[in-house]
């Protein structure tokens, strides 16, 4: 780590964000199968489960969405904090729950702080970030997301043995510790640089770069250099300023809102929530007989995502973004494919005495959809998983960069509820054909990645401009980029010569 030591500090602290939100949604994907949260509950329907699921990703839309506006004003590293103290508030509602309107309520205002947490997070990573490893540190946000379904999923394994009400109520319990560890962080971590010149406090940017930088010396070139380019952008930003909502509509911007957007949407179309939130279900439904062996696959589950994160934090940087993405969608699409094909062609229905519809499969198939499951979790953890949240943090100017990033984050949230509420229902309506649709989805985004988005690996945030001024179509747009590179690099001869 070396020079970047305090800067990985801090982007990984802030990334507990992520685990709140990674820890939620694996909670409530196992507690679902839990015999005494049914009796108490009263057993909901697909639809009811639902809206329960979907709860977290509405309040999460309209979490999001008010960010924008509370990261530009009080500062990204107070808007994480007043998330930590919403989602506290919403867990412990949730703990208590007495009936299925107080767990809804509960999952909803901890939706406002996960939302407002995964929009600010990402944003505060990116802006204390220097440009050769800004992939790695915001992937750090992803990773910790899987951490915390990790850490759901294991808990809810041993919980599951309690014979009680507290084999649910102690797992969302346990999640207001690590937003108390956020919260209380976070009064110790610097406010981002970029803000700071932002808000007309130059000497204090100047201080937090040197730190974050070279250990304390205001003196370092690359650190003067750094902040005459954030003071630069910072000032071109001012003439144009985004004054409303409306104005990311117009051109320039127009086209990285729509990116952002995007690559939001199709990160959640790759279906990940659909595994995370309902995996036990489909476990079962390939095979897998007891909650004992749904649990224990899903946990299992949780590891696999976790340490197929880590080579994306790794090496996206050396990757690049778009190269990423298209071999993560080729992953996801063959996994769905052969999960629906193996599914659809051994797959029967049986009533049993109560008049419940079950789905069976022979061994070997079963055996293979399961693989395919992990190899699909792998495929997203390595791409869509780290660059879903990377992308729309670099992409846009300092002045709008959080109102276009709560504009980006509450897209992903929609389309997380609109999944979330009908995956259910799909999953014991039409099964296999779900992963047929999601492996359609995958091909086809292989070619809107290649048309659409430009590289942006070892960009410094103010470079953007540059990159995303010019053709729509990516790969046309490669010459007048290269001589943007060589005409930079010539300069920086120059000063180096001086």
């Amino acid at each position: 780590m070396g020079r970047n030591s305090k800067a990985y500090f801090v982007g990984s602290v802030s990334a507990i964000g992520g685990f709140l939100f990674g820890y939620d949604t694996g909670v409530m994907s196992s507690i679902l199968e839990m015999d005494y949260w049914k009796e108490y509950f009263h057993h909901p329907g697909s639809v009811g489960v639902g809206v329960i699921t979907s709860l977290l990703t509405a309040g999460c839309f309209v979490g999001s969405l008010g960010a924008g506006w509370l990261a530009d004003r009080f500062s990204r590293k107070r808007t994480i904090m007043v998330a930590c103290i919403i989602f506290c508030l919403g867990a412990a509602i949730q703990c208590g729950s007495r009936n299925r309107a107080m767990l809804i309520c509960g999952r909803f205002i901890a939706g406002l702080g996960v939302g407002c947490l995964s929009m600010t997070v990402p944003v505060f990573q990116s802006e204390i970030a220097p440009a050769h490893i800004r992939g790695r540190l915001v992937s750090l946000q992803q990773w910790a997301i899987t951490w915390g379904l990790l850490v759901a999923y294991w808990i809810d394994y041993g919980c599951h043995f309690i014979k009680s009400d507290a084999s649910w109520r102690i797992p969302i319990g346990i999640q207001i510790v690590p937003a108390l560890i956020l919260f209380t962080s976070m009064i110790f971590l610097p406010f981002s640089p970029r803000w700071l010149v932002d808000n007309d406090r130059v000497d204090e940017a100047h201080s937090v770069l040197a730190k974050l930088r070279a250990s304390g010396n205001m003196s370092d070139s690359e650190v003067v250099e750094e902040l005459e380019e954030i003071k630069e952008a910072v000032r071109v930003d001012r003439e144009t300023a985004v004054r409303s909502y409306k104005e990311l509509l117009r051109f320039p911007i127009r086209r990285r809102v729509i990116l952002g957007v995007v690559i939001q949407i199709l990160q959640q179309l790759t279906g990940i929530n659909v595994v995370m939130y309902y995996a036990s279900t489909i476990f079962k439904q390939s095979g897998l007989s007891g909650d004992n062996a749904s649990l224990l696959a899903q946990g299992i589950n949780g590891v696999v995502n976790m340490l197929a994160t880590i080579p994306a934090i790794l090496w996206i940087d050396r990757w690049g973004r778009r190269k990423t993405l298209m071999f993560g969608s080729l992953g996801c699409g063959v996994s769905y494919f052969i999960q629906a094909v193996a599914t659809g062609a051994t797959q029967h229905k049986t009533v049993d005495a109560n008049g419940d519809v079950n789905l069976n499969m022979p061994d070997g198939p079963s055996y293979l959809v399961i693989v395919m499951m992990y190899l699909f979790v792998i495929s997203f953890a390595m791409s869509w998983g780290p660059i879903g949240w990377i992308y729309p943090s670099e992409i846009f100017p300092m002045r709008i960069r959080s109102k276009a990033n709560s504009i980006t984050t509450a897209s992903n949230w929609l389309f997380n509820f609109v999944i979330g509420l009908v995956a259910p229902i799909l999953i014991k309506k039409i099964t296999w054909g779900l992963d047929l649709i999601f492996a359609i989805i995958m091909f086809a985004a292989i070619g809107i990645i290649y048309v659409f988005f430009p590289e942006t690996k070892n960009r410094n945030l103010e470079d953007m401009e540059v990159i995303f001024t010019g053709s729509v179509w990516a790969h046309k747009d490669k010459k007048r980029i290269a001589e943007y590179d060589n005409s930079r690099q010539h300069h920086l001869g120059e000063k180096e010569s001086v």
